[in-house]
């Protein structure tokens, strides 16, 4: 079974008990720690083994396995060989690391595989990272610390409710609509139309059969949801008070003081442009 973004899954483990401010916190700063340009590819690809670990762990602890989440990459493989062929055609600037290979002019180096690796990596990764926050956080509890973070709107007159509530609905009906797109693909399959084969133009029809009705029906849950929230006497006008309040706990603040310290680790060697294992005497390539 693979993991969707955006669905909750309810068990019992200590992420799942973390506030949902504090989980918010850290997947922003993985991703700010991912996207961080360092010294060379040794260290880049050493604090994104390094992130990966603690992602790998985060996953476990939420009761997911690397296989399930694997399962949801499959559509990515089109992007790795798209990637690699554009690092293989563009010359690459300044290059790094050693020459593959010289023909007639055009030159390629290890530094394209190199690229295109840290790209689909963090790809991943960033995926990975949001699917442990959706998947261990209720959605009334993200609506919650994302009012939570943006309440300095309000001094501007933002509708701070309102962003917080399409936010969350949007995360929430990501694993719909991917439900609702298997099974119109099934649906049309059986009245055979075919995804995968037959010329361009046929591939487009299939594609335009797949898309008209996941249209209509995401506008139906759409009215429907409306009416529901308007039958219960939902106003974000209104003042509303909560029968759950976040509250922080002493493990809110060891994670928040960890991925602090994480930030600040990985800033300084960005910054700096920190070479460990040349300070360490270790030559790695």
């Amino acid at each position: 079974m693979s993991v969707a973004l955006g669905r909750y899954v309810p068990v019992n483990s200590w992420v799942h008990r973390l506030d949902a401010r504090i989980k918010i916190l850290a997947t922003i700063l993985i991703m700010v720690c991912l996207f961080m340009n360092y010294a060379n590819w040794t260290m880049t690809y050493s604090i994104t083994a390094i992130l990966a670990l603690i992602i790998i762990v985060l996953l476990y602890s939420c009761r997911l396995t690397i296989g399930q989440v694997l399962r949801s990459f499959r559509s990515l493989i089109f992007m790795i060989v798209f990637l690699l062929i554009v690092y293989l055609l563009v010359p690459t600037a300044n290059p790094t690391l050693p020459l593959v290979w010289n023909l007639n002019g055009w030159k390629v180096y290890w530094d394209a595989f190199a690229q295109t690796g840290k790209i689909l990596l963090r790809l991943m990764l960033m995926i990975m990272t949001t699917m442990i926050l959706t998947s261990s956080t209720k959605p009334l509890d993200l609506t919650y610390a994302f009012e939570w973070y943006l309440a300095p709107l309000k001094l501007v007159r933002a509708p701070v409710p309102e962003i917080s509530m399409m936010i969350s609905i949007a995360l929430r009906f990501i694993p719909t609509l991917l439900e609702d797109a298997e099974r119109v693909m099934k649906a049309q399959a059986s009245r055979g139309v075919d995804f995968t084969r037959g010329h361009l133009w046929r591939r487009i029809t299939g594609i335009t059969s797949l898309i008209i009705p996941l249209f209509v029906s995401s506008f139906l849950r759409s009215e429907e949801l409306a009416n529901a929230m308007e039958c219960r006497g939902y106003d974000p006008r209104l003042p509303r008070t909560r029968y759950r309040k976040l509250r922080f706990h002493w493990y809110d603040l060891v994670t928040f003081l960890f991925f602090v310290a994480l930030i600040v680790g990985c800033a300084i060697l960005a910054a700096r442009n920190i070479d460990l294992f040349a300070l360490m005497g270790v030559s790695v390539l």
